[in-house]
């Protein structure tokens, strides 16, 4: 079994699913007594969204490179950023740590075109929505991505980070997403990306009638298959 590392902590809330969802992939695979091997860097979140808000990407990226060679150094055999939004920076830390990035726009790209969904919708933090690191990498694999008005970015950013990354959940939000998720489907998204980790927080299938990819599971289960690929 290949060691996987994790780069956490972006926010903890959703790191707790990563270590969670990989080990029950690999217990559903192995069976019996076993988890999955991995090493987790977790880092401080209060720093890294202080310099998002200040559009500091090269020193976010040196951080997550700090945190790549320390999970390099622990035996990691692969990495796995545990955030949508700082794959902005993944091309980078790949590059620089020296070992495979497991990039969530891929695996989240992969299932859409294994269901044939070509126009989806994707919610997620402002600079997930607003920026071309995310929406290139989907479009790559032909897939189209609407997203939502400015008004509604600004409040699915809000509760990202004032609610969500602090644990707090909120039924008044839940309604507010679930009305967003309403609007896209009505302009033609057959699918809806939850492309912010702590989204699924809020949000599950069972919410609405459209279908929900949640990109904390797909890119766990994508480590579980780097995991196993030897095995």
């Amino acid at each position: 079994m290949k060691i996987i590392g994790i780069i956490g902590g972006m926010s903890w809330e959703s790191t707790l699913n990563y270590y969670k969802y990989i080990n029950q992939g690999i217990k559903s695979r192995l069976g019996g007594l076993h988890s999955a091997k991995l090493c987790l860097v977790s880092v401080d979140f209060a720093e890294i969204a202080s310099l998002q808000q200040q559009g500091d990407w090269s020193q976010m990226t040196a951080i997550l490179v700090q945190a790549g060679h320390a999970l390099r150094a622990a035996g990691a055999e692969c990495i796995v950023i545990a955030t949508n939004t700082m794959h902005k920076v993944a091309t980078e830390v790949e590059h620089e740590v020296g070992l495979p990035l497991l990039h969530i726009a891929d695996a989240t790209g992969q299932a859409l075109q294994a269901q044939h969904h070509q126009q989806v919708a994707l919610l997620g933090t402002k600079f997930t929505m607003q920026q071309r690191f995310y929406l290139e990498r989907l479009e790559r694999l032909g897939i189209e991505c609407l997203v939502p008005t400015l008004a509604e970015q600004d409040d699915i950013h809000r509760i990202i980070y004032d609610e969500l990354c602090q644990g707090e959940i909120k039924l008044q939000s839940k309604q507010r997403y679930l009305d967003i998720i309403a609007r896209l489907h009505e302009q033609g998204a057959s699918a809806i990306i939850l492309g912010c980790t702590e989204i699924a927080l809020l949000v599950e299938a069972q919410d609405c009638n459209v279908p929900l990819f949640d990109t904390t599971a797909l890119h766990a289960q994508a480590a579980v298959e780097f995991a196993l690929s030897s095995y």
